[in-house]
């Protein structure tokens, strides 16, 4: 396939989306979602084609692969438009990189991983002042939330469940920890939907959530939350921002 050829077909892709997430938010009040295209296994020219088209956000969900892409298109008109959304369970010792780019990280579920990102940003803003660069923007921060009903509360140090999470008794504390970090600003609330479930109830509970957190932080009214395949589903229940994969870039390469 030429360039010229997957540029298109993400053009069709991307508006078959776009069309979808359209005609959802109709069904609701106020603005639709913004879309994050998650682009995960995809090389970085498929990255610069979505800027060409108008995407300004894509999500990644590993920092070595992410970093690599930021880094090959930094100095490109895409670098530039791009703002870099960090989705997947990030381990303390990635913090250091993933401040480099990440406008967002959406995964932050334990208080361990407030005080990474806190020091992180605090070294990123010395270097940059040591190579004469301009220093950045707050790091947005999003509570991952746990949105599987199971019994187990975990310490607030710890990961909840496999995909991460904290619990929702967790949600406060970790939003005191991220408003009063120097460097991070409490953005809202990311979630996914449990697998083999029905995603209403799920999405239903994670805007009770966003709620109670937008009545002690009134600007942490972010909800992150629907993919390909349920993204109908959270923009009903009253989500700000998609990730979407799958349905704009196609099937996942074969991994090397």
């Amino acid at each position: 396939m030429t360039d010229m050829d997957r540029t298109e077909e993400l053009r069709r892709n991307l508006a078959k989306v776009r069309t979808r997430i359209e005609d959802a938010a109709a069904q609701r009040t106020g603005p639709a979602p913004e879309l994050i295209v998650v682009t995960k296994f995809f090389p970085a020219a498929d990255v610069a084609a979505l800027a060409a088209l108008g995407v300004a956000d894509v999500g990644e969900n590993r920092d070595q692969e992410a970093s690599q892409k930021a880094a090959e298109l930094a100095d490109t008109a895409a670098g530039e438009s791009l703002r870099w959304h960090f989705i997947g369970q990030l381990q303390k010792n990635k913090a250091k990189s993933v401040v480099r780019y990440a406008h967002a990280v959406h995964s932050v579920d334990r208080s361990s991983l407030i005080g990474a990102l806190t020091k992180a940003m605090a070294a990123e803003q010395e270097r940059r002042k040591g190579a004469n660069q301009p220093p950045r923007s707050e790091l947005l921060c999003l509570i991952q939330v746990d949105l599987d009903e199971r019994t187990e509360v975990p310490e607030a140090g710890e990961v909840a469940g496999p995909r991460g999470g904290a619990k929702p008794e967790q949600i406060e504390e970790l939003a005191r920890a991220i408003d009063a970090a120097s460097g991070l600003r409490l953005g809202g609330l990311m979630a996914v939907a449990p697998l083999g479930t029905d995603p209403v109830p799920a999405f239903d509970r994670l805007m009770d959530y966003s709620a109670k957190l937008c009545g002690i932080f009134p600007d942490a009214s972010m909800v992150s939350a629907g993919m390909s395949q349920d993204l109908e589903a959270a923009i009903a229940a009253g989500a700000t921002h998609l990730r979407v994969g799958s349905d704009v870039l196609g099937p996942r390469p074969p991994l090397r």
